[in-house]
């Protein structure tokens, strides 16, 4: 296949690389030049006989060096196949996808008004700023085991998945639309201990009217945060003492309310793990650093996008009366 009907099949159907094709051209157009900006500093970083941009040109393109980034990241596809498909050799694939990932990776997620949320204290800012409710959880990205001689190894078996993962920290809106991906931590780690380490509880304290709901993974949070994380109320135990049926609804009541608002995170954690890459990483695991906040960026690029039904939606009419 030619490197022309490999592009024209990549951005035809949405579903090679799961953007839409205004997303795929915004990204042409903001990462494009930043990739050669860097291109150009790499090659006059070093002692050259000759000027910089002489010699043989590129065989895969800036647009192809994007397009097969964002389908390895969505589904997986080995370096292999995509040198096939792009008629180029596995170490052209190799190094486009190490060239483009940490580009993808430094956008950030979008909010309102193209603003653009790159760290955690970003985030906890804007959630204060505007007044807006996030949600928190983590989520666990299967692994390879690490190899026996290797110190720690332990540390990255999850109890819960019962695998080897890698946990990641997440936000979101109160719709589910992805605030925040990383600060990731072996699988073994407790979430309030990622928390923590993640400097959450001190950037609460520093920035006001924030609120956070989590699940009861995060217990004894809401103490720590003077209220700012939420957590549902603990599920009465079987040995405890009788309490009247009003009572026990009421608590009931409030704990389904409570996982009622928080389910959204959940729905903004599968729009991630549709992404091959994260439903179960084979590569380094170092190279998550910058897997997840990329595919969290372009995940949240596609969320704030407008839908075709929108772009192809005629105007309102005016009310009559109404002056032109």
């Amino acid at each position: 296949m030619s490197r022309t009907l490999a592009r024209a099949a990549a951005v035809a159907d949405r579903r090679v690389t799961g953007l839409s094709r205004e997303v795929l051209a915004e990204l042409v157009v903001e990462l494009g030049p930043r990739w050669q900006a860097r291109r150009e500093a790499r090659l006059a970083d070093r002692p050259r006989q000759r000027a910089v941009g002489a010699g043989a040109r590129h065989r895969l393109v800036f647009v192809d060096r994007l397009l097969t980034t964002l389908v390895h990241l969505r589904h997986g596809v080995t370096h292999d196949v995509l040198a096939c498909w792009f008629g180029v050799s596995r170490s052209t694939i190799t190094r486009a996808i190490g060239e483009v990932r940490p580009l993808l990776a430094e956008r950030g997620c979008t909010v309102e008004d193209g603003i653009r949320l790159h760290t955690l204290a970003d985030v906890v800012t804007h959630l204060g700023t505007s007044r807006q409710l996030g949600l928190l959880d983590a989520t666990e990205v299967r692994v390879r085991r690490p190899a026996a001689h290797k110190a720690g190894r332990h540390w990255f078996v999850s109890g819960k998945a019962r695998a080897n993962t890698v946990k990641a920290l997440v936000i979101t809106d109160a719709d589910g639309r992805l605030l925040f991906c990383g600060q990731t931590r072996p699988g073994a780690i407790h979430d309030l201990t990622q928390v923590r380490q993640a400097g959450l509880v001190e950037l609460l304290a520093l920035i006001p009217g924030v609120t956070l709901l989590a699940d009861a993974g995060y217990q004894g949070l809401s103490a720590q945060t003077a209220g700012a994380v939420l957590t549902p109320r603990r599920a009465r135990r079987k040995n405890q003492l009788p309490v009247p049926p009003a009572l026990a609804a009421a608590h009931e009541a409030d704990r389904r309310a409570h996982a009622a608002k928080r389910i959204r995170v959940e729905h903004g954690i599968s729009h991630l793990t549709n992404w091959r890459a994260l439903a179960r990483h084979l590569g380094r695991r170092e190279h998550l650093d910058t897997i997840l906040p990329a595919v969290a960026g372009l995940v949240s690029s596609q969320e704030r996008a407008p839908r075709p039904d929108q772009l192809h939606r005629p105007p309102k009419a005016l009310p009559a009366g109404t002056a032109g």
